[in-house]
């Protein structure tokens, strides 16, 4: 009989099974989410802020958009903090805003804007003052239309 030595068995153990440990050691673990909360810490207040200007930044363009239609933007019932509308000439709602949550908006009760986009005859410039908080971060943003209807925005607590 013929045998071949690159088949043998490999040898049976005659002690117990060797266990190899395998994840992280409780020192290891607490290390690293120590870490991690060092660097949420430092990094959710700049999300927080970046947050707030970003809101007010689209609210203040919401505020900002023009039809080429006689279009009147005014505040709901109680004021901006309740939203606001786009309605045409004949009062039909065109666009609709709800409040926001963390949303302060501070402005002229009605806006009306002509075809063209301009301002009618003898309008007072609008001037809208939005405030946004997102968690200990108050961001400011001002609105500005001029007659001609071109809106203007500024990071600033006043216009």
């Amino acid at each position: 009989m013929h045998t071949d030595a690159t088949k043998r068995a490999p040898p049976r153990s005659t002690g117990p099974a060797r266990r190899t440990a395998r994840g992280f050691s409780m020192t290891e673990l607490l290390v690293t989410l120590s870490l991690a909360a060092i660097l949420a810490t430092i990094a959710v207040p700049a999300f927080n802020g970046m947050i707030a200007s970003q809101r007010a930044r689209t609210f203040a363009s919401d505020l900002a958009l023009t039809l080429n239609n006689n279009v009147t933007l005014q505040a709901n019932a109680g004021g901006w903090a309740n939203g606001w509308q786009m309605l045409d000439a004949n009062n039909n709602v065109l666009d609709s805003h709800a409040a926001a949550t963390a949303v302060t908006i501070v402005g002229p009760g009605t806006v009306t804007y002509r075809p063209s986009g301009r301002l009618p005859a003898g309008a007072v410039a609008p001037v809208f003052v939005i405030s946004t908080t997102s968690g200990a971060t108050v961001n400011h943003q001002c609105v500005s239309v001029d007659l001609g209807g071109r809106p203007y925005m500024m990071a600033a607590p006043a216009c």
